[in-house]
């Protein structure tokens, strides 16, 4: 993927008035575990480990690339927040919220100390991106699930801001922001039809896994761990499955399992605790360096 910027966001990103409480809001949607930095991140990667060329891969370098243009939307709008707010707490954030109260009057003090009031690759706890939020397994039916699955809570994190907030500017960036997630759930949605119908994976995934290896007499079971018995009434404890090879059952007293092994034994020079006495312990550990066993 090759990235040429252009001097123009893909939508407007002004807010109304400077608001440094609702800009740690926003950092969730920025930089949290479904933000749009992840989905950026996670559809480059799928793109790059896509071992078919064609429509699908083009289409997850151009999302992708859509959303790296998300990510410069919220961080223009997040600075713009910042840009004139008070750097101490104000009294009016302080009083309206008592849980805002309780975490430095609701502001992101490092948005200050560390960023110089700019943006931060954090979420709204402060807690710094990370790339293990990415999913990219080289299976495009189980990635796209994970697709529309990122898609489905970050459209409902930007859902919940949107009533935290009555800046008109910030509410029509995230409007905007919210008919392109309907939009890319809908779009992964159609794309895993499309790739069960192409013949190119299928349901369980890996659906190229031999069928014959795995314990098909527990493959449908509904084993019910609880002391309910109200889940035998779903369509996942009666009728056929999804993927069309078994017939779901209700196990309402699944079998006892079976009894633990017993405690392991690692080396002694890794200083466990073990049921053996110290003293032997320290003993083997003598015998395993004198005989250069490391």
């Amino acid at each position: 993927m090759v990235f040429f910027h252009k001097q123009e966001l893909q939508y407007r990103a002004t807010p109304d008035k400077p608001d440094a409480v609702y800009a740690r809001k926003l950092q969730e949607v920025l930089g949290g575990q479904y933000g749009e930095i992840t989905v950026a991140m996670q559809y480059s990667f799928q793109a790059w480990n896509a071992h078919m060329p064609g429509k699908y891969r083009d289409m997850l370098f151009g999302i992708g690339a859509e959303e790296f243009g998300h990510v410069e939307m919220l961080a223009t709008m997040i600075a713009q927040l910042l840009e004139k707010a008070p750097l101490g707490i104000t009294e009016d954030a302080v009083q309206a919220d008592p849980t805002v109260a309780a975490i430095v009057g609701g502001t992101d003090v490092q948005s200050a100390i560390v960023a110089g009031a700019g943006v931060r690759p954090v979420d709204s706890n402060g807690n710094p991106w990370q790339g293990s939020y990415i999913t990219a397994s080289g299976n495009m039916l189980a990635d796209f699930w994970a697709n529309a699955n990122a898609e489905m809570q970050g459209r409902l994190q930007v859902a919940r801001l949107y009533h935290m907030t009555d800046d008109h500017g910030i509410r029509d960036m995230l409007s905007f922001l919210l008919a392109r997630d309907t939009m890319h759930q809908n779009q992964w949605i159609a794309a895993a039809k499309e790739l069960q119908e192409e013949g190119h994976e299928n349901f369980p995934v890996p659906s190229n896994f031999p069928i014959n290896k795995e314990m098909r007499d527990v493959a449908y079971e509904y084993r019910n761990f609880s002391d309910g018995q109200a889940a035998a009434e779903g369509s996942w404890a009666k009728g056929p499955s999804p993927d069309g090879l078994g017939e779901f059952s209700y196990v309402a007293n699944p079998d006892s399992g079976v009894p633990m092994p017993p405690p392991t034994h690692p080396d002694s020079r890794f200083y466990g605790t073990t049921e053996l006495p110290n003293t032997m312990e320290k003993m083997a550990g003598t015998i395993q360096d004198k005989l250069h066993k490391e």
